[in-house]
């Protein structure tokens, strides 16, 4: 029978980030970010005396919100925190060990749809004909970047990339997405030539003797880090003089957007992302239609 008394939290918090992994096949970057989140509200709960949790939370929850709010943190990265609590309860109740869930009646911050930062086309070339391949680093920094426009990929999925996801003569990348979900997204001949050349003429160079199976690699054989891509797309970004904030998932974003711009099924375009809600999707319709308004203003007669 589920019970009403307060039950130890860090055994449970064990038991859940467990659960999270095994059963759910989160990644290690998106289990971080839960294991952040709830371990930033055991904080709040010790800090105040509590140390078991019960059905009857709500109001520690609610307070928890309120000093993160104080604290700074904006409304999204609120919301973040108060979906990692209510996963945790929701999966304590799922187990039995509560019979009600105290989160559930606790209502997300709202948030205004903050629309991602998108490149123009023009910006995108600029950004991925600033690398030297002359050099080997220059060769894969430009695969790199190529690979990640041409697929939408996300940085984890770039650099966890191996040589046998990609197939360069079918035109495909094999990408190992959140949860663990495998997709199939096509790459056009730019990106394929920039990667044949990587792999042919500065990969061995870049190995030094050494095997892996990455195919981005960095010092001793080890795969890029995100970390280390960030770095990277920072210095590229400020050759290319730039003028937009531009992050690891700027690609990703400008992929979506420019395909929307072109014609491109929504649906389509969900896939290749690996979005499984296409609410997650349809946000970059928003900027297509922004990008369409400013056009309008600028060339229209009357705009």
């Amino acid at each position: 029978m589920p019970s009403s008394t307060p039950l130890p939290i860090d055994s449970l918090i064990d038991q859940y980030l467990n659960y999270l992994l095994i059963e759910k096949g989160l990644s290690n970057t998106t289990l971080e970010s839960y294991s952040r989140d709830i371990l930033r509200y055991q904080n709040f709960l010790q800090q105040n005396k509590i140390s078991r949790i019960s059905e009857s939370d709500t109001p520690y929850i609610l307070r928890h919100l309120i000093a993160l709010r104080n604290a700074g943190l904006g409304a999204r990265s609120r919301a973040r925190h108060l979906v990692s609590i209510r996963g945790f309860y929701r999966f304590m109740v799922q187990e039995k060990i509560l019979k009600h869930d105290p989160a559930r009646t606790v209502d997300l911050p709202k948030t205004s749809m903050k629309l991602p930062d998108v490149l123009s086309v023009h910006e995108v070339t600029q950004l991925l004909e600033t690398p030297d391949t002359d050099k080997p680093r220059g060769m894969r920094d430009r695969a790199m970047l190529e690979l990640l426009y041409a697929a939408g990929l996300r940085v984890s999925e770039l650099v966890n990339l191996k040589l046998q996801d990609i197939n360069l003569e079918a035109g495909f990348v094999r990408v190992l997405g959140k949860g663990s979900k495998e997709r199939l997204v096509p790459i056009g001949t730019h990106a394929r030539d920039k990667i044949d050349s990587y792999i042919e003429m500065a990969r061995n160079s870049l190995l030094k003797n050494r095997a892996s199976s990455y195919l981005f690699v960095a010092r001793a054989a080890k795969p890029i880090t995100r970390q280390g891509f960030w770095k990277l797309l920072r210095k590229y970004a400020a050759l290319a003089q730039l003028h937009k904030k531009v992050t690891p998932h700027s690609l990703r974003h400008s992929f979506a957007s420019h395909l929307l711009e072109g014609g491109a099924d929504l649906r389509a375009v969900q896939v290749m992302l690996g979005h499984v809600d296409i609410a997650t999707t349809q946000i970059y319709t928003h900027v297509a239609r922004q990008q369409l308004k400013i056009l309008h203003e600028k060339f229209h007669p009357r705009g």
